[in-house]
């Protein structure tokens, strides 16, 4: 063979050799597999097949025939059409390389070789397995189903290596994600029958990578500590040790940068910049060190600062004097931001959907100062060209579109936009944080606007039951639709029980009457509740409600609403005759005794009707009705009682409230409320009052504020005499009487948590109540010391009774005794009581002040809200309560 042809041969073992593309390199020991078929023992991984033989041709040998030979899956046609060798063509060195080159690319062959015998060429080809089914072992931290999603191969695919090589990356990759840094993916291949493989990835998981170091080199300005604190990114220590911002992210590292240069040109540094950040795996790959390297620069401080305005809406002058920073101030590059975005949104109030607002620096070295120059370049009015509404499928479009504070052919507005997008967001009807989208129009003057929405649920069907400290057991039941067939209406049904209190009501409610901006409504309910509610010690009293309610609202403008209402309640109130009546003058005519239920409770009892109607004025700005973040809300109510009915009174609430996005997420709200009744044909009746307590003042127990009767029992003391028990919540008859006018104040701050938080829906806040209820006329009190009548009891007509010595009930304070002689009416003995004593307090405008931590979750059982409050202010008599929770679920 000639020293050309010995080189032919080399270089072409060399290329069969770069081309082979079966799985060298892969463990060499197979996993043992269940597979259909047995396969055979595991054994090492094959070895790097021989490379191909490709025949030396002859010099300028014409392609007559090209056969495929090994084929089994592939046709012989489609493996020749992945070559450029064909009949009729000139067989060479160089274009048998390339055909070898070509089926390496196509990565479907283990084995590939090409034959020359007299021009009849054969390929002779050995084909990638077939993967029966993929495998993973030893991972528990990341599921099967989160990792085979993100892999190329699977079951019925061509196995290749390089897809191996990829899959083995893109794991790692994975668990990099999770923090595990010291992970390992080990690929395996189990060989069966019928050229099938199974492939195993042996994952060794290892530990969780954290951060145990944050070094920062070249700050002067800030203490390392500081700069630490506007990071996301945590040292590792015993007080984060369930934090997950103590993990590494190599794209928290990029924005903990991000939030390095933030921080300090918010104070003036304008040239700062992160030299470098380095994050380096400790030795054991179990932790790692990053070290900042900064450059703070000069602290420069706003120079001159003005606005240049094209527009000819704006004056330039008017608007420098209303930007909120000044010369001499330090430079806060996130003041110049808010203020470009505040000059766009003004920009866009005028019709300047596009306003272009660019704010132009310039550093004076000299001085330290920096001058900024605000221009709003010239652009067209805007107008609404056309407004979309897309992704409803229930909801028509008319129930979005009536919230649209903007027609078509509108002037573009950007403060209706923004209301809109409050109003739509207030519906519940569609995904949060929902927003209105602008794009350009068919001109530049036209502007188009998009409700794109997605749907959620607006049904509800529930069976509830769970525990409340309020009320031990609780059940409900209700079925509510706040979109009742696609057009905004709501229609609900619910029943409660409880131990204290059962209630059923059905509700409807049309926002649009006729298409009108008239919204309308009727509620039929009945309403059964005992004192115990108020008063676990006893239940002294039942009131069982039964009435309608018609209302009816119209808005007077964008943000204010008058509603008016009629009401009718069918009242009866009663206790407990065996327990409170007596036998009058034993005639077997049955009264309540004041002696047994006390004079307050004795004039509540009995039937009675209320017609009462009713307005109320409603102000609101709020962004979000559901979760408000920022906006008010004011309401004034006024009932009058007496158009018909027996109960007469006239009644004022105020309510007002304000909230405030303070920034960092954190929630700021202020609420206050108050009210007064006066009646109109006497007192004021029990049921009719105020009442403050848990849940409205938080930190004493419901009802527990305000005016109030304890009925405490006499006992006797080591020498005899006649005391008072011990003052004991659990052994004293307590009647909360309610109040003539109440106030109400409540600060609340709701705190931020991190994203894991946010997902399991954990919202914390502190909180400061404080409010009084109070404006009663002295109730009739009494004393028994002996548990006989000491003072007397009065009829109808307000004339004292007083009982003979054969127990009969008369106004004659003398009597005729047994002799027959007339005497002076003896203290007799009425009934067989225990001695006690009734005590009134709570009847105080001072204020009650509370403070306390809260918890909302949105736990996976159902709302959870737990609080933990403490009385700062209190009144004597008033009843505290510390800790109360409320929590359900669905079955």
């Amino acid at each position: 063979m000639s020293a050309r042809a010995k080189t032919i041969v080399a270089s072409h073992y060399a290329v069969a050799l770069m081309g082979c593309t079966f799985l060298a390199g892969l463990p060499g020991t197979a996993l043992a597999q269940n597979a259909p078929a047995a396969p055979a023992p595991a054994t090492p991984a094959p070895a790097t097949p021989a490379p191909p033989v490709i025949a030396t041709p002859e010099s300028g040998d014409v392609i007559r025939t090209i056969a495929v030979a090994g084929a089994q899956r592939l046709e012989p046609e489609t493996i020749v059409s992945y070559i450029q060798l064909r009949p009729g063509q000139t067989y060479t060195a160089a274009a048998a390389d390339q055909a070898l080159k070509d089926l390496a690319a196509t990565e479907l062959f283990s084995d590939y070789r090409i034959r020359n015998d007299g021009g009849n060429v054969v390929i002779e080809i050995t084909e990638n397995p077939v993967i029966n089914r993929i495998v993973l072992e030893g991972n528990k931290r990341l599921k099967d189903d989160k990792i085979l999603p993100e892999i190329q191969l699977a079951s019925r695919q061509i196995f290749t290596r390089s897809k191996v090589r990829a899959d083995v990356a893109r794991i790692i990759e994975l668990y990099k994600r999770q923090g595990r840094f010291a992970a390992t993916v080990e690929p395996q291949m189990v060989q069966l029958d019928q050229n099938r493989v199974d492939v195993v990835f042996v994952i060794t998981e290892g530990p969780k990578s954290r951060v145990r170091g944050i070094n920062i080199i070249g700050n002067e300005a800030f203490s390392d500590g500081d700069l630490r604190d506007e990071m996301v990114t945590k040292e590792t220590s015993l007080l984060k040790i369930l934090s997950s911002a103590t993990t590494y992210d190599p794209d928290r590292l990029a924005f903990d940068q991000q939030k390095l240069r933030q921080f300090y040109l918010m104070n003036g540094y304008a040239d700062f910049r992160v030299v470098s950040a380095v994050a380096e795996l400790t030795p054991d790959k179990r932790d790692f060190i990053i070290t900042y390297v900064v450059e703070e620069g000069e602290r420069y401080k706003f120079g001159k600062v003005e606005v240049d305005s094209q527009l000819r809406d704006f004056d330039s002058s008017l608007m420098t004097r209303t930007l909120p920073m000044q010369t001499g101030n330090w430079y806060d590059a996130k003041l110049v931001e808010d203020t470009v975005e505040g000059l766009a949104e003004s920009a866009g109030t005028f019709g300047y959907a596009f306003a272009d607002v660019r704010p132009q620096f310039k550093r004076n070295a000299e001085d330290l100062t920096m001058d900024v120059t605000f221009v709003i370049n010239e652009a067209p009015r805007v107008y609404v060209e056309q407004i979309n509404v897309n992704g409803n499928t229930l909801t028509q479009d008319k129930v979005v579109r009536r919230e649209f504070r903007l027609s078509e052919g509108d002037a573009f507005n950007s403060l209706q936009v923004r209301r809109s997008t409050a109003r739509i967001n207030s519906l519940g009807y569609f995904q949060q944080n929902f927003e209105i989208e602008q794009e350009q129009g068919s001109a530049p003057d036209r502007v188009i606007l998009n409700a794109n929405v997605q749907e959620q649920p607006t049904g509800e069907l529930s069976l509830s039951a769970g525990f409340s400290s309020l009320e031990s057991f609780i059940f409900q039941g209700s079925i509510r639709q706040r979109n009742f067939r696609g057009r905004g209406q709501t229609a609900a049904l619910s029943l409660n029980y409880s131990r204290y209190s059962r209630a059923a009501s059905v509700s409807f409610t049309e926002p649009y009457v006729f298409d009108k901006n008239i919204s309308a409504g009727v509620d039929i309910y009945r309403r059964d509740y005992n004192n115990g509610y108020f008063n676990r010690a006893t239940a002294t009293y039942e009131q069982a409600t039964t009435g309608f309610s018609i209302r009816a609202g119209v808005p007077l403008s964008e943000y204010m609403t008058l509603i008016g209402r009629y009401t009718f309640n069918y009242d009866q109130i009663t206790i407990d005759e065996d327990q409170f009546f007596a036998d009058f003058n034993g005639t077997g005519q049955r009264y309540c005794e004041p002696l047994l239920a006390g004079r307050y409770l004795c004039d509540a009892i009995g039937t009675r009707t209320s017609s009462i109607l009713g307005t109320s004025l409603i102000y609101e700005t709020l962004d979000n009705r559901i979760r408000p973040t920022r906006g008010e809300r004011v309401v004034l109510e006024a009932d009058f009682a007496g158009l018909g009915g027996s109960n007469r009174y006239l009644k004022g609430r105020a309510e007002a409230s304000k909230f405030f996005n303070v920034g960092s997420g954190f929630i700021f709200s202020a609420k206050a409320e108050g009210g007064y009744i006066h009646g109109l044909s006497g007192d004021v009746l029990l049921t009719d009052r105020f009442f403050l307590g848990e849940p409205q003042i938080r930190g004493f127990d419901i009802r527990g504020v305000g005016p109030r009767v304890l009925r405490r029992t006499y006992t006797t003391d080591a020498d005899g005499n006649q005391v008072l028990a011990p003052y004991d919540r659990n052994n004293i008859q307590d009647d909360a009487l309610g109040g003539n006018a109440y106030y109400l104040g409540k600060l609340e701050l709701e705190i931020p948590l991190g994203s894991g938080a946010r997902e399991m829906g954990l919202r914390p806040s502190i909180f400061l109540d404080a409010g009084a209820v109070f404006g009663i006329r002295r109730p009739d009190t009494r004393a028994y010391p002996d548990g006989v009548q000491a003072d007397p009891l009065f009829d109808s007509n307000n004339n004292a009774l007083y009982v003979d010595t054969n127990g009969v009930q008369t106004t004659n304070p003398t009597s005729v005794n047994a002799a027959g002689e007339t005497v002076n009416n003896p203290r007799a003995f009425r009934y067989n009581l225990q001695p006690f004593a009734e005590e009134f307090y709570g009847d105080s405008a001072m204020p009650r002040v509370s403070i306390g931590v809260g918890v909302n979750w949105n736990s996976p059982f159902g709302p959870f809200r737990i609080d933990v409050a403490y009385p700062l202010l209190k009144q004597e008599g008033d009843d505290t309560k510390t800790f109360s929770f409320n929590v359900g679920t669905q079955f």
